[in-house]
């Protein structure tokens, strides 16, 4: 990618989205954010179908990025809530593909989840791209559908596709009124004196990434995807975006006990989705090493830097 690429954050507003935009400005790349409505199906329909002639108008002729970033849904979301999301998604891809010279000018990457993908798989961990995908919960259905798509417009067109298959995502800017990120959750416990359900037990392992280095990851992966995508003779390029440290919940507890020198308030109990959460998770990247080196933040770095933001959020 060059310098003069122009970058689209769809879901410029979210956890991944907004420190993408940072990452991509800081290393002077031209960035398009558009406000999309995602509760109005098609008013989002025609928000993206807008984005998308901004991108190109200010492209100018020459190559343009998209990010997909957004996505409301989690792990704990029904396949009713998710069905909109998807075909929102399709939709979108579907006007991509009826453009001229997006093989030759575009590239899209797409921010899936590694959890949600191998959440059922027979493989034994740590998960890799080899891996065979097997979600258990509509969440990481949908993510599956979303990757198959987008693999089948990447290969009929030549567009390169950079598919990354995110770890346990957490960090500053998280939305702690979804029922997702410990790391988020458990420094909120610390900051507001309530206590923390856990459902699952406290030997789960999962890889926790911080979102500043996925944020870091994403924009070498999309400064290289031309290239490395013509060196594989495939558009598609799969990548685990992972810390590659399998962390159990109590260990994370345990060093989030270190960093705020003192023990959180803990509530163990039980839930039905617990059933959808395998208890190990570790992931290890085998394709493309050269984004790896990105991922270098402790966990208790981390937790630090995410305590802080919320502490200036002044959370409840």
């Amino acid at each position: 990618m060059t310098a003069a690429t122009v970058t689209w954050v769809v879901g410029a507003g979210g956890l991944l989205g907004r420190q993408l935009v940072r990452r991509l400005l800081d290393r002077g790349h031209e960035v398009v954010t558009v406000p999309v409505p995602w509760q109005d199906h098609e008013a989002s329909a025609v928000a993206l179908q807008d984005g998308f002639a901004e991108l190109l108008a200010r492209s100018g002729g020459g190559e343009w990025n998209i990010a997909w970033c957004a996505g409301a849904g989690v792990v704990a979301s029904s396949a009713e809530v998710l069905k909109e999301e998807g075909e929102t998604y399709s939709r979108f891809l579907r006007h991509l593909g009826d453009q001229q010279d997006v093989g030759a000018r575009g590239a899209f990457f797409l921010a899936s989840s590694a959890g949600g993908l191998y959440a059922g798989s027979s493989d034994h961990p740590p998960f890799t791209e080899n891996s065979e995908p097997r979600p258990l919960a509509p969440y990481g259905q949908l993510k599956l559908a979303m990757e198959q798509e987008l693999s089948e417009l990447s290969r009929a067109t030549g567009m390169p596709a950079f598919i990354g298959r995110i770890a346990n995502l957490y960090g500053p800017g998280q939305n702690v009124n979804k029922p997702q990120g410990l790391v988020s959750h458990l420094c909120k416990a610390h900051l507001t004196g309530q206590p923390l359900s856990i459902y699952v037990p406290l030997d789960t392992l999962r890889d926790y990434l911080l979102v500043t280095d996925c944020a870091a990851m994403v924009t070498a992966g999309l400064e290289d995807v031309r290239r490395v995508a013509r060196s594989a003779a495939d558009p598609v390029v799969v990548k685990v975006l992972a810390s590659g440290r399998g962390t159990s919940i109590g260990a994370l507890i345990a060093e989030s006990r270190r960093v705020f020198r003192r023990r959180p308030r803990i509530v163990l109990g039980s839930s039905p989705l617990a059933s959808v959460q395998p208890r190990d998770i570790r992931l290890r990247s085998v394709r493309w090493p050269e984004l790896d080196c990105y991922a270098r933040s402790t966990l208790a770095a981390g937790i630090a830097s995410t305590a802080r933001e919320l502490g200036r959020q002044r959370v409840s």
